[in-house]
């Protein structure tokens, strides 16, 4: 997509501006700034450094685009260079390693409390970003934006604010001297409930550059590569929980192996098939590749899908597409097609990219005449990249493009019987998967422009030192710093909103794969969570109902019942040495009820009304009851609430004592959840597949401790990837059989093997069952 606008980019002394086009060619370049064949040179690689105390602090910074609304109602996007310094952050107009002395426009400290989301996609001067968005749990009303040319990026950025948040963390649990802790009460901004840290970074531990640089940045190019947690990867191994497929290689075609599931072939219910490819390219080229709509590019990869064009997007995960294609590549049949279809797209926590497609209706595009409507088959594509071997350069990663198949000609066709199934549109959608492997080797400058380089770096190259730090008085958190205008940045941005803009693309980045080892862990690694000084409570689950019954066996509907753990994949005892995982073992907690309730609005705090099981004379004489309210976003919105009894108290000191009675932060970065569809629409079971999910790091997750019990409040409409998950599976949710498993991440060797916390299995649901929760 060639750009036609242009973005202003304030470079040199004085605020000196240039004219930077999307292709990379400058409106006025000197020969300092530019190569030979125009484009901008590339000053800036992605740096390292380590040393510093035990904990360290992370120093990131690169350039992001700040984008928002100025006072006059105008919105800006402006090209920013953002510093993070432990839990420091600071915004300039221009790079201070190359410019020293130089102010920040913009400073903030990061809390315990900041929230970082990432937006997904999101139209800005006829071109994509990725925004990320901040704003204050506690206090909401100040929100601020930046966004990255590629999800690789953005992705980068929000790992880089997580770790900030740690630090804010890690040093306000260290305790100090009285006087720091008087300072940091001191800072308390708001209604005195959050501690502001104000304590200061004492060496460098890793300096992370993000970006290549204004010029990189605005041609589009990424520096982000794949980086993976273990050296071993068995194709297949990618999820958390046991799923019942059995793919089994039928043909080999230009490189590219087809499977077909043949456990599902004999339920009778037509071939899933699966075209799966090694793309000697990063999964953020890759995805890019897929995801673009620009016609000349498509033309030299995808036979059927080439001549696409927008419809309408929705909250930056989700589009609709229309495209012809010519049929004379497919069959005799002379007739024009054309086509409608959906794109859904999500990252994974593993950094596994998922594409969804189905066949649709919109208004836009209602029947053409001299066109024939075909329905393209609903498809998934799912990208992962892969770990490199030791002292290699090289990024790969793997491509598999599945779909569903009701054709006679598939049969013969994978006997190798002569038939007319290569000259059918499922044949075109598996052979995407070859032409997009060949069309990326073809042109290597995609892989290159992609690719990472490391380079060590001295404290002495960073601009900003301690002592900056120490005297900067920090009267913001982040998210108001970048929300709210100061007089003067705000007149420097009104004054900017004349300039050309220009377009931008997407690249994406991703990577994590965990081998597995079918072991199972023992009773007595996860009894030790509990108290063994303090006898145990026989618990009667028939004492306890919820709106939700109990189903009486398999066949029951509309009910739950609580599976065994050995369907799921847990971290083993050496999980940290060789990333073996292990099959779990019996739930530590017991699953004693389950509410269905219908509210009007997201509700907390469940264990506290009257109705909850909790507050009635057998629950409170319960050693410890974990209560999980997960809030599901609809018209009207749900709450499946799920209680958990121990049968004795807690043990303080073991893993999930620390959890119930720990910091929000920590809860955060341990409560994960294991997700399984056991039966269901295939297109939905890809959607949510079986990969656990740090909750606490994916939306939002408020904790609520009082008494016999912990409340965990998960606000699944917090996240718009969440939300568009939901969606899809609340639509078949009356057909699905759903396995879900609690546990706590073990991240230290003393932690591991993990146990399953709790299981619930929910047995086609039906959302009209819910009972309204009333006062």
């Amino acid at each position: 997509m060639e750009t036609t606008k242009a973005l202003k980019e304030e470079g040199g002394e004085g605020g000196q501006e240039k004219e930077v086009l999307l292709d990379g060619s400058n409106g006025s370049s000197s020969s300092g700034d530019a190569n030979t064949n125009g484009a901008p040179k590339h000053r800036h690689t992605p740096t390292a450094s380590y040393g510093g105390d035990e904990m360290g602090i992370y120093e990131i910074f690169g350039w992001v685009y700040h984008i928002g609304v100025n006072s006059i109602g105008h919105e800006y996007c402006h090209l920013r260079f953002l510093f993070i310094k432990g839990k420091y952050v600071m915004m300039y107009k221009r790079d201070p390693h190359e410019n020293p002395g130089i102010k920040p426009i913009r400073k903030g400290v990061i809390g315990p409390t900041l929230m970082v989301e990432e937006l997904g996609r999101r139209k800005v001067n006829d071109g994509d970003l990725y925004v990320i968005q901040f704003y204050n749990r506690l206090d909401e009303s100040n929100k601020g934006e930046i966004a990255c040319p590629t999800a690789g990026e953005a992705r980068k950025w929000m790992e880089a604010f997580d770790h900030a948040k740690q630090q804010a963390e890690y040093e306000l649990s260290r305790g100090g001297s009285t006087r720091n802790k008087l300072n940091m009460e001191a800072d308390i901004d708001l209604d005195g409930h959050r501690p502001r840290v104000r304590r200061y970074a004492h060496g460098l531990k890793n300096l992370i550059r993000i970006g290549k640089g204004p010029e990189m940045l605005l041609r589009l190019t990424s520096n982000l590569g794949g980086s993976g947690t273990s050296n071993r990867y068995f194709e297949g191994e990618f999820g958390d929980a046991i799923e019942a497929h059995e793919w089994k290689c039928v043909r080999t075609v230009n490189g590219i192996r087809i499977f077909e599931d043949v456990a599902d072939s004999k339920r009778g219910k037509g071939a899933l098939v699966k075209a799966v490819g090694l793309v000697d390219a990063s999964a953020d080229t890759a995805f890019e590749v897929i995801l673009n709509l620009e016609r000349r590019k498509r033309y030299e990869w995808d036979m059927l899908t080439a001549d696409l064009e927008l419809i309408d997007s929705y909250d930056g995960h989700y589009d609709v597409v229309y495209g012809t294609y010519d049929p004379k590549y497919l069959t005799r049949w002379q007739s024009k097609r054309d086509f409608v279809f959906t794109r859904r797209w999500f990252r994974g926590q593993d950094g596994a990219y998922t594409i969804l497609q189905l066949p649709a209706v919109h208004k836009k595009r209602p029947s053409r005449s001299g066109y024939r409507r075909t329905p393209i088959n609903p498809s998934t594509w799912e990208v992962r990249s892969l770990n490199s071997p030791m002292g290699s350069n090289t990024t790969k990663c793997l491509v598999t493009h599945m779909l569903e198949i009701h054709s006679s000609g598939w049969l013969r066709w994978k006997k190798n019987s002569s038939s007319k199934f290569e000259k059918t549109i499922p044949y075109a959608l598996l052979s995407q998967v070859a032409g997009l492997k060949e069309y990326i080797g073809a042109n290597p400058s995609l892989s290159l422009e992609s690719s990472a380089t490391v380079v060590q770096s001295k404290l002495s190259d960073v601009s900003t030192s301690s002592s900056e730090f120490e005297d900067l008085e920090v009267q913001d958190e982040f998210y108001d710093a970048i929300a709210g205008d100061s007089t003067s940045s705000s007149e420097d941005e009104e004054s900017e909103d004349d300039a050309e803009k220009k377009k931008f693309k997407l690249k994406n980045v991703s990577w994590a794969i965990s081998s597995l080892a079918l072991k199972r862990v023992s009773a007595s690694d996860a009894n030790k969570e509990l108290d063994p000084t303090v006898p145990s409570v026989h618990v009667d689950a028939s004492q306890f109902s919820g709106s939700l019954h109990k189903g009486r066996d398999e066949t029951d509907s509309n009910c739950w019942t609580s599976p065994s753990g050995t369907g799921f994949m847990i971290r083993g005892k050496t999980y940290l040495k060789d990333n073996a995982k292990i099959m779990g073992s019996d739930p530590l907690l017991k699953l004693i009820a389950v509410d269905w309730f219908k509210v009007d609005t997201a509700t907390d705090k469940i264990a506290l009304h009257p109705r909850s099981l909790v507050q009635s004379d057998a629950g409170k004489k319960l050693p410890f009851i974990l209560v999980i309210n997960l809030e599901v976003p609809a018209k009207p919105n749900y709450s499946l609430v799920l209680y958990y009894a121990a049968e004795r108290p807690v043990n303080k000191n073991s893993l999930l004592g620390r959890f119930v009675d720990g910091t929000d932060m920590f809860r955060d970065a341990r409560f994960k959840l294991i997700p399984s569809i056991v039966e269901g629409y295939w297109m939905v079971k890809r959607a949510v597949g079986t990969k656990a999910c740090l909750l606490g790091k994916a939306v939002t997750c408020k904790y609520f401790r009082q008494d016999n019990f912990l409340e965990i409040d998960v606000d699944i409409g917090s996240s718009s990837v969440a939300r568009s998950v939901i969606g899809l599976v609340l639509g078949y949710v009356t057909s699905l059989v759903v396995d879900l498993a609690i546990l706590i991440e073990g991240k230290e060797e003393a932690e591991l093997p993990e146990y399953i916390l709790g299981t619930v299995r929910l047995n086609r649901v039906k959302p009209e069952s819910a009972v309204p929760l009333k006062a």
